[in-house]
């Protein structure tokens, strides 16, 4: 009698759904057991996580403004991951995107709002879209991990922004901190209310909703799950495989270039460093639980925001911030470790000949 794991022909919809919501749970428990071991109440952790970021106006508020460059990033990410070109680049492009918008308020401030806006965001979009670009022509031209490329642009740009507010940008009136001057009016989304929810979100949605139209009805959409799950295949079939690899690095870093315009344009109103604290990352786990899907990406970085948010207030209770990221980190490990189950199954052999049960 024996242990073996066979390959399901045709996973169910309902175990696909189901799983990354046990596996999540799981994580949950897994973490309260943890929060139990060290003397804290885990019931109490976890009422004032959500408590403080869903029992308040502000913290819901609080919530969406960290949802908005996490679904921005992840949206951009999936257009990337869907063609199974791993584009690790999103903290770097996200980077790119919010230098390049903040030139604009920086150089022409009286322009008005109609201008002002739009050029910010095809800006963001330009350098997000550029900086992946580069990424994907070094992958088409010398086969270069674009794993590898991806990563260590992003360092390039984050140093690129603190080189800038710490030299030509820095605001000669800001105290010597490293800031550029404030952004115009004309230059700051507009906000709903006196909360710090932002125009960006309607961005969000928007984006959401095209892209999903876009995977699931239009024929670049399908080439791009062609060249993902079979690149032999695709060639026979006559698709471009280095145009698209091209181009899916353009968009996929375009949308993220938009999300870092959106985040100093929203909520920070000038060009700072630490501009982002690793959304860009974060982003690809919300992706990848979301299975790349537009809609779910939305659910998935509104309760990573959510696990953000609360990390912060439960300092409160004397625990460290960082609990966040061991929540984000165990939801990714169950996950992932639980989808071997939605791909797989058990057989327990019995006898040579004998009966098999699953």
């Amino acid at each position: 009698m024996k242990l073996v794991m066979e390959k399901r022909l045709a996973p169910s919809p309902l175990m696909r759904s189901l799983v990354p919501v046990v596996a999540a749970f799981a994580a949950l428990v897994f973490c309260g057991i943890f929060f139990a071991v060290t003397g804290r109440d885990p019931f109490e952790v976890y009422y004032a996580m959500f408590s403080g970021a869903l029992g308040s106006e502000y913290g819901i508020s609080e919530t969406i403004v960290k949802m908005i460059p996490l679904a921005m990033c992840g949206l951009g990410i999936a257009i990337a991951f869907r063609m199974q070109i791993w584009n690790i680049g999103a903290e770097g492009q996200f980077y790119m995107g919010a230098c390049a918008a903040s030139w604009l308020p920086l150089t022409y401030p009286g322009l008005p709002s109609m201008i002002m806006l739009p050029g910010m965001l095809l800006l963001g979009a330009a350098a997000g879209g550029m900086w992946g670009l580069l990424a994907g022509w070094f992958k088409t031209k010398w086969l270069v991990s674009e794993l590898i490329t991806t990563l260590m642009m992003n360092y390039i740009a984050i140093l690129w922004v603190n080189y800038l507010v710490y030299g030509a940008w820095r605001d000669p009136k800001g105290l010597n901190f490293p800031l550029t001057a404030a952004f115009s009016e004309s230059a700051l989304l507009p906000s709903f209310g006196d909360l710090r929810v932002h125009a960006g979100i309607i961005i969000v949605f928007v984006l959401a909703a095209v892209l999903a139209v876009v995977f699931r009805d239009s024929r670049w959409g399908y080439e791009t799950l062609v060249i993902g799950s079979n690149p032999t295949a695709a060639r026979y079939a006559g698709i471009n495989i280095p145009r698209n690899v091209l181009l899916v690095m353009l968009l996929s870093g375009a949308v993220c270039g938009m999300g870092g315009m959106i985040e100093v344009s929203g909520i920070v109103g000038k060009l700072q460093p630490g501009i982002s604290p690793g959304y860009g990352y974060t982003a690809i786990i919300v992706a990848w639980l979301a299975r790349l899907h537009p809609a779910a990406i939305i659910v998935v970085a509104f309760l990573f925001a959510i696990i953000h948010v609360g990390g912060f207030m439960v300092q409160t209770l004397g625990i460290p911030s960082a609990v966040a990221t061991m929540l984000q980190g165990a939801i990714l490990f169950f996950v992932v470790g639980a989808d071997i189950f939605t791909n797989y199954q058990l057989r327990l052999i019995k006898n040579e000949g004998g009966e098999e049960s699953e």
